[in-house]
């Protein structure tokens, strides 16, 4: 999509996420609560599901909901490649907005933000505003999950950073070394909560898995990415241009 590639389904192997940064989010779906056990997610972008197939792949049973306004899109995904019969996996045609202020208070226990427009991250998707609906709707002990795309110094994901930590304020971001050197634009994951996220489990996996990444985590997370000033709903802006 905008000549970028967007999505890879594997039919016969729905646990294989091919890119790394989708990689990255599996292994974060993989650490909440107990492994297999069903969990709620909201998905705000969804293009192919890949991460949708992936949880109810891992974790069966699960309910899902996926906010994709791209009716087209979704309709390719019906005809080419269908969803798994009785896959708990329910898609509605509206922005991430929209469909978020729709869900009761405590409904989901993650939310994954990973949403584009013409190759950006849509600004109204990191303002303080837009975290604190997100809040509103996880569980206690939910997690946020943000797909940002930037480059160093990193300007616009330090003030992402600040929004978000005004209503989860518990935060891990894992991207590439490179990336996080200044060596080259890429994915930066950001997960937050309220009191506690799965800095333990991540580092494990981010050393011994295929596409090596670092996480940090607590003040490093400040020390890497703090100063930023919060975007709001009247402040905002969409994220740098992604790779193409």
């Amino acid at each position: 999509m905008d000549g970028r590639d967007q999505s890879l389904v594997d039919l016969d192997d729905p646990g294989r996420l091919a890119f790394d940064y989708v990689r990255r989010i599996g292994d974060v779906l993989d650490t909440w609560g107990e492994p297999g056990e069903p969990v709620r997610v909201l998905h705000v972008g969804g293009a192919a599901m890949t991460l949708p197939r992936y949880v109810a792949h891992t974790r069966p049973r699960s309910a899902q909901v996926v906010l994709e306004p791209a009716a087209e899109v979704t309709d390719l995904v019906r005809r080419e490649l269908p969803l798994p019969p009785r896959s708990g996996i329910k898609v509605r045609p509206v922005d991430g907005r929209t469909g978020l202020a729709a869900f009761r208070d405590g409904a989901v226990d993650v939310i994954v933000v990973d949403a584009f427009v013409d190759g950006r991250v849509p600004g109204g998707l990191v303002t303080v505003d837009c975290a604190a609906d997100c809040a509103r709707v996880l569980t206690a002990d939910g997690l946020l999950l943000l797909n940002l795309v930037d480059a160093a110094p990193f300007a616009w994901t330090r003030r992402v950073v600040a929004a978000v930590r005004t209503a989860l304020p518990t935060q891990l971001l894992g991207a590439e070394a490179a990336t996080l050197r200044g060596r080259r634009p890429g994915n930066l994951l950001l997960v937050a909560g309220r009191s506690s996220v799965p800095s333990s489990a991540l580092r494990a996996r981010a050393a011994s898995g295929p596409a090596p990444y670092r996480v940090l985590a607590g003040g490093q997370v400040s020390d890497t990415l703090g100063g930023g000033v919060p975007f709001t709903d009247d402040d905002t802006a969409p994220s740098p241009a992604a790779r193409t």
